[in-house]
């Protein structure tokens, strides 16, 4: 007698979730990575066939942060799904298994899927001193970073540590931390930055993975179809910077009316993410809509690239931290707007009739 294949089809329907919802869901992840229409039917034809893929998990030097996100999924969603449904072999934080039989998990699946498992990342590599600052079961995450990889289909760097050393490679960096792409050279790296990354962007990105391969990349490594805007191209406040209309400061007027966070150093016009578009907590809110600022967390070296609070314009960062060129144009676009509207802005407060946060949501419904 055959054993009948489990695939990912079986536990949709398992969960109630009809094929009407699943190619809602596929339409909308092809939409978001600017795939045509017809990838959509692909994407689920190829979801619903595929059987459950090996994914081993590497935490190194990092706050859990990105598996807090990912674990953040609100009822059971179809994103959850895919990631339930996938045999994630090892994980540090979520496997019940620990000691010596964690390791046997680890190696178990490594052998049994040799060349076809997925490789995921999170946390940065130490690597002064060989490795010693951060070790697991006794191997430094060095030599277990270069062990797991050898033999995997492809890496996937979740989270900005992962990605880009972060936090742990801040100067003056005194483990030696670096990003998976700095010492795996030869073998397909997706990075998946932030800090964490936005839940939706974990699951779409491994989706693609599953169904079409690896996804077109920036050059950081980055999904263009997640990161190819920047925070500022999509802001709701977007509107208020071109006219010119800036909060001083967190507590004041502007900031109550909803005005652009430039002045009191929002990095959106620099940092490339999708936060404004698919947000978070299921999409409601994100930063800038909460009140603060974007600090640039999906960029190489945020944390060396100036205050959090200083404008791109006045700020400490270095060239090569900010995209220069951004910055400076942010700087002059912001003080052109200021002066082509400071007319029509004495006007409107004559008559009473400034641009409000309620005006815009109303405008935008």
């Amino acid at each position: 007698m055959t054993k009948k294949t489990h695939r990912l089809s079986d536990e949709l329907q398992k969960h109630g979730i009809s094929r009407r919802s699943f190619l809602k869901f596929c339409t909308a992840m092809a939409s978001a990575m600017a795939l045509p229409p017809m990838a959509a039917n692909v994407m689920a034809e190829t979801l619903e066939k595929v059987q459950r893929q090996s994914v081993i998990w590497l935490s190194f030097q990092e706050c859990t942060g990105c598996t807090e996100s990912l674990t953040r999924s609100h009822k059971p969603s179809i994103e959850s799904l895919i990631f339930d449904f996938i045999s994630l072999d090892y994980h540090h934080t979520l496997q019940a298994a620990s000691g010596d039989a964690a390791e046997l998990a680890r190696e178990q699946a490594m052998h049994a899927h040799k060349g076809k498992y997925i490789l995921i990342v999170d946390g940065s590599i130490p690597t002064k001193d060989d490795g010693v600052y951060s070790t697991i079961a006794g191997m430094t995450n060095l030599d277990m970073l270069k062990e797991v990889a050898k033999d995997a289909a492809a890496i996937v760097s979740i989270g900005t540590c992962a990605a880009y050393g972060g936090l742990p490679k801040a100067a003056p960096n005194p483990t030696g931390a670096q990003s998976v792409s700095e010492i795996i050279k030869d073998k397909p790296i997706i990075n998946i930055p932030g800090c964490p990354p936005i839940p939706v962007v974990m699951t779409g990105v491994l989706a693609h993975v599953l169904t079409l391969g690896i996804p077109e990349l920036d050059s950081h490594g980055r999904p263009v179809a997640f990161y190819g805007d920047s925070i500022h191209d999509r802001c709701y406040r977007r509107p208020f910077y071109d006219q010119g209309l800036f909060a001083k400061s967190f507590d004041d007027d502007g900031a109550r009316k909803g005005w652009c966070l430039y002045e009191v150093g929002c990095k959106g016009p620099v940092t490339h993410n999708a936060c404004a578009t698919l947000k978070w907590n299921n999409g409601t809110s994100f930063p800038i809509q909460s009140g603060h600022g974007c600090i640039g967390c999906s960029e190489p070296d945020f944390w060396d690239a100036g205050g959090f609070y200083k404008a791109l314009s006045t700020s400490n960062a270095e060239p090569g931290h900010w995209a220069g060129v951004a910055l400076g144009a942010g700087a002059v676009v912001g003080a052109a707007a200021a002066l082509a509207n400071r007319h029509s802005h004495k006007q409107a407060e004559s008559d009473k009739t400034e641009i409000t946060l309620d005006d815009m949501k109303e405008s935008d419904a």
